[in-house]
């Protein structure tokens, strides 16, 4: 792999440390792509992802090597949350700070058909090293560049089209993984639920038929309120079942079943959490890096286009 990878080395003469806020507008244009429904979907997301939630007047987080918390209303416009709660509501869209955005604007266009990605990266690492690259990596991550295409090399994805396919196919799987997750919990949920009725309907199954032959009366429901109560909720939730109403002895079989379906459907959810994670930050920082060299290679001619005048 040293051999390999010699041809990196040009990236580790710079060191930059990427700014929190940076990271947390990245982290949640990741999540986005999920499509969460609303702030407290985003907010497990982003809990999923590392990050530590504080609640008060306003949300803050803290990511894994944070000292303090940092306010999401301090990340700039479009990811405060009076901008996201407007994109949860559908009053307008999500869109990305310019600076990261993976629109057409950043997002490398082969010039021609079987460029191999790396060996094109690598020629350009050739010839870019100076003043120029200096002002790149003042704002960009260069030690963590190295580190996507040395991921690349690893996972041998050498064409871009290849890249973003990649990235597209793993966060699908992660929403399919999620989407099943969350419907594994309902069910969790809903045989607790069930449970709980069926338990204290048997407690209180006598008290409500004596309430019906007293006529309903007011001073037999005041003193007997709590178990009149569960009693009808749990007729109401027996009322929402179609066909005959489950044993408890069934309910546990199923609880137990779909437990142990979440517990190894988990294991592939946090796999499938960190694919997504590694190739959406893999071609992100690709897309910067080669959207930097275009703009280079651009305002090179306008300035050879001025001297020629």
């Amino acid at each position: 792999m040293r051999e390999q990878s010699d041809w990196l080395l040009p990236f580790f003469d710079y060191i930059f440390i990427k700014s929190y806020r940076e990271e947390i507008r990245e982290s949640i244009d990741i999540c986005m792509e999920q499509k969460p429904k609303d702030m407290e979907e985003l907010i497990k997301l982003l809990q999923e992802m590392d990050y530590e939630i504080k609640r008060g007047k306003y949300v803050s987080l803290k990511g894994r090597d944070q000292k303090n918390f940092l306010r999401m209303r301090s990340l700039g416009a479009g990811y405060r949350e009076e901008d996201l709660e407007k994109v949860f509501s559908g009053e307008s869209a999500f869109t990305p700070d310019p600076k990261q955005q993976r629109n057409d604007e950043n997002v490398y266009v082969k010039p021609e058909p079987n460029v191999d990605m790396l060996l094109d990266i690598q020629a350009m690492i050739a010839k870019g090293k100076g003043p120029g690259y200096e002002r790149w990596a003042k704002v960009h991550n260069i030690k963590q560049m190295a580190q996507t295409l040395l991921f690349l090399e690893e996972h041998g994805l050498r064409d871009y089209d290849e890249l973003a396919e990649k990235a597209k196919a793993t966060s699908e799987r992660f929403g399919e993984i999620t989407e099943k997750q969350k419907a594994l919990e309902a069910r969790l949920v809903e045989i607790a639920a069930l449970k709980k009725h069926i338990i204290n309907y048997s407690k209180t199954k006598d008290v409500y038929a004596e309430y019906r032959k007293s006529g309903y009366s007011k001073k037999f429901f005041e003193e007997h309120r709590e178990a009149i109560t569960l009693c009808k909720a749990a007729k109401e939730a027996f009322s929402k079942i179609e066909g005959k109403l489950p044993k408890i002895k069934e309910l546990n079989q199923e609880y137990s079943e779909v437990l142990q379906e979440k517990k190894r459907t988990y294991a592939e959810y946090r796999q499938a959490k960190q694919e997504m994670k590694d190739i959406q930050m893999a071609k992100y920082n690709v897309d910067l890096f080669l959207k930097f060299e275009e703009q280079k290679e651009q305002a090179e001619k306008q300035k050879t286009t001025e001297q020629i005048r």
